[in-house]
């Protein structure tokens, strides 16, 4: 699985695809690849596939609301948002997918250009704008991907919902309701995504007031059905955080995702955006990857610390390695997310993970990832 490596030097070339084109071009490789299903040889030729991409792990496996996780690293939100891919992530090692950013409208995004790499940082800026083709598409494509067996997916997918851009603040909550109302009979978990810097106003919702409406409708027509997850900035202060978790515990979440992308540009080697000439500073949009791995670790440990190991937390950011991988589940994740390593490190990340994080287990004698889960905090009673 070390073909990517030895193209990536070709895929990262000034003569390459645009990020924002590779990317559409990934999408339409793995749509194709998820069609396969639809007959005995491409299922026969995905499962070869599978074999090939993913790990023989069985002490990562955990069930975590009810959901069975077969290894704990998934694919963060953004990379798949129409679910176009939804049938062929398993296939690539993936414990898990989780689809969007959807929102209730369907809507084009921001102006291109807008997502950059950042190659010295290991990094990408984008500042995509949540585009998609709407709620009822996406719930239409799960709708046509669930009812044969041979075709429903064998690892959980959850769907991250944000707020439409033509929807006034005000608004909000009635636009996030709307986009559950149509996708809740198809995700197996839920993330209400108030922590994009990519659609004016949004990180406002993250105000204790704002968000307490929105996760109290949502929570009403939930009725516990769905696990549902908030998704935060690693950009708030201390006690933002805590209003944030007091709101998930208050209003019965099943976990954080900790965490989106950061306005910070500070720790940037990037000093001018070769694409349009600007300095870094003077660009919009969201950084990932490296740049945003040990911020999110700090996260993670304090909202572990601060519920005691009571609320499960999805680490994401700048994940890269099963020793990255291993720091947030240490800080305390049950599972973990990659976007931007995995379009460094190409499409055998997950496995490598896997098979790291199994070897970390079997060093220190455990059976099972849960025995990690939080190993980094000692005795919480101290």
């Amino acid at each position: 699985m070390d073909w990517y490596r030895v193209l990536r030097p070709l895929v990262f070339s000034p003569l390459a695809p645009s990020p924002e084109r590779a990317h559409d071009q990934a999408m339409e490789l793995l749509q194709g690849l998820a069609q396969l299903r639809r007959s005995a040889t491409g299922r026969s030729m995905l499962a070869n596939l599978r074999h090939w991409f993913t790990a023989q792990t069985p002490e990562l496996s955990q069930t975590l609301w009810g959901l069975k996780f077969e290894n704990p690293v998934g694919l963060a939100a953004g990379f798949d948002k129409d679910g176009v891919a939804a049938g062929a992530w398993e296939q690539l090692g993936f414990g898990f997918a989780e689809l969007g950013t959807v929102t209730l409208h369907s809507q084009p995004g921001n102006p291109q250009p807008r997502l950059f790499r950042l190659l010295p940082d290991r990094a990408v800026l984008n500042r995509m704008g949540f585009n998609n083709q709407g709620a009822a598409a996406l719930a239409e494509r799960l709708a046509a991907l669930r009812p044969s067996p041979w075709e429903n997916p064998n690892i959980p997918i959850g769907v991250n919902l944000g707020k439409s851009k033509i929807t006034e603040l005000e608004g909000a909550a009635a636009d996030y309701l709307g986009s559950f109302r149509l996708l809740k009979n198809w995700g197996d978990y839920f993330v209400v995504n108030v922590s994009s810097p990519n659609t004016p106003g949004l990180r406002s919702l993250q105000d204790a007031d704002r968000l307490g409406e929105i996760l109290d409708r949502l929570q009403q027509d939930n009725q516990g059905q769905k696990p549902l997850l908030v998704k935060i900035a690693p950009d708030l202060e201390w006690s933002a955080i805590d209003d944030v978790v007091g709101l998930a515990q208050r209003f019965g979440l099943a976990g954080v995702i900790a965490t989106n992308t950061t306005i910070r540009r500070d720790q940037l080697q990037t000093k001018t955006l070769k694409q349009t000439g600007n300095p870094i500073t003077a660009e919009a949009g969201g950084i990932s990857g490296q740049p945003l791995r040990d911020r999110a670790t700090e996260v993670i440990h304090h909202i572990y610390r601060q519920t005691a190991g009571q609320l499960p937390i999805i680490g994401v950011g700048g994940i890269f390695s099963a020793e990255d991988a291993w720091d947030k589940i240490a800080a305390g994740a049950s599972l973990v997310q990659v976007y931007t390593g995995f379009v460094y490190e190409g499409p055998g990340l997950p496995r490598r993970i896997a098979e790291g994080l199994a070897a970390k287990l079997a060093e220190r004698g455990w059976s099972s990832i849960t025995q990690a889960i939080g190993c980094g905090h000692g005795s919480l009673e101290q």
